[in-house]
């Protein structure tokens, strides 16, 4: 490993460059395919402290994924890291949905990409099962914490919201783990994961509200103000954006149609890396490249600023027995709802026999053989394309 820094700044770069062009398939498989190559791989952090980060990333808002490439990069290079790691990890993904923004209004639809993703959801469904391995056995070490995970899995599997979920198994763990405290509060961990809180009744008045406008009249201050509020206030991935952008760009702002949203949604399903950059090909749509860069650095730039405060502050929480013991048990819960994605995305996703096939493949190959996940998803692509072929 490099110890200058310029060496580490390169190697944040490339490697958030080269997360950026394969990361398909949402935070929880973005933050496995990280655990991979910065715990297991390079050895920048250890698998606790990196569980600790995981943890912690869950409890703020802004996209899980891409503030877990800033803390990686804060680990390992500093303030410079923390910005190089982040802007490298969205920038492929804004690129590439600004391209398909550029395509879209030009040519008036989107290209299909429906084979490709075929093979490369079963794939990454192992991806986030080895990670779910891994860090599970570090997460769950004991009685109690196997018991928060469950009470969480299930209370989220029953339908409440995952940050109460997350954020009452860590004031169980809290106090169950102190009042007897047992040598499973050593344990840390936690998993990435997507979290999909139903936030629109109790956050979307934080957007604002607005009057009609058209998009051509539009000011990138306005659009970047916009997005800017809506990285402050949302929690975990970027699947409840559709909610805050429904109700601030279609119904109070009339910046976009229906249809046009759920074109955007389309877009940041199939590209790779951060789920947000559906706010590059929206702010194209608004307002062409200028919109496309307004959109983007507003939505992302709140997460710079809440990883630059709490990474420093995350070996203190560590340091406190009551904190520490409030870590564990949301790094458990976090696990716990990690393996409840994996659930909801083996409905979504193993509905044939090759899907079987190429999901079974990919666990035997991450789990046995530790085969990098950028092969995964380049396999399942693969895959997926000769199945369309002889279909």
């Amino acid at each position: 490993m490099s110890t200058s820094p310029s060496g580490a700044l390169r190697e944040v770069a490339g490697l958030f460059l080269k997360l950026g062009l394969i990361a398909f398939g949402g935070p929880a498989a973005h933050i496995a395919m990280m655990e991979e190559e910065c715990v297991v791989r390079r050895r920048w952090v250890s698998r606790q402290h990196f569980l600790d980060l995981v943890g912690a990333t869950n409890l703020i808002p802004g996209p899980n994924s891409t503030e877990m490439a800033m803390h990686l990069g804060y680990e390992r290079a500093g303030w410079r890291g923390l910005v190089v790691a982040g802007v490298c990890f969205i920038l492929p993904a804004a690129l590439i949905t600004g391209l398909l923004g550029w395509l879209y209004v030009r040519f008036g639809n989107v290209p299909e990409m429906a084979p490709l993703l075929q093979g490369i959801k079963p794939a990454v469904l192992a991806i986030i099962l080895g990670a779910v391995w891994r860090i599970g056995r570090q997460a769950v070490r004991g009685v109690r914490l196997a018991v928060i995970g469950l009470a969480v899995a299930g209370a989220t599997g029953a339908g409440l919201n995952e940050v109460l979920a997350l954020l009452g198994g860590g004031v169980l763990g809290m106090f169950w783990l102190r009042i007897a405290p047992t040598p499973e509060r050593s344990a840390a961990g936690s998993g990435g994961l997507a979290l999909w809180p139903s936030l629109k009744d109790s956050l979307g008045v934080a957007l604002g509200t607005g009057g009609a406008g058209a998009a051509a009249g539009v000011s990138l201050g306005k659009l970047f103000l916009f997005f800017l509020k809506v990285g402050a206030v949302l929690y975990g991935s970027g699947y409840v954006l559709v909610a805050f952008l429904e109700g601030g760009l279609v119904q109070d702002y009339g910046w976009l149609t229906q249809a046009q949203l759920l074109d955007a949604v389309a877009i940041g399903q199939f590209t790779p890396g951060p789920v947000l950059t559906t706010a590059t090909f929206i702010g194209y749509v608004i307002a062409g490249w200028p919109g496309a860069v307004a959109a983007t650095a507003g939505i992302f730039l709140p997460s710079f600023l809440f990883v630059g405060v709490l990474n420093p502050l995350i070996p203190k929480l560590r340091a406190s027995r009551w904190l520490s013991a409030f870590l564990d048990a949301v790094n458990v819960s976090a696990v716990a709802l990690m393996a409840v994605v994996i659930v909801e995305l083996g409905r979504a996703t193993l509905l044939s026999w090759p899907a079987w096939a190429i999901a079974l493949t990919a666990a035997v190959a991450t789990l046995r053989f530790r085969v990098n996940a950028a092969w995964l998803v380049l396999g399942g692509a693969l895959a997926g394309w000769l199945l369309a072929l002889w279909a």
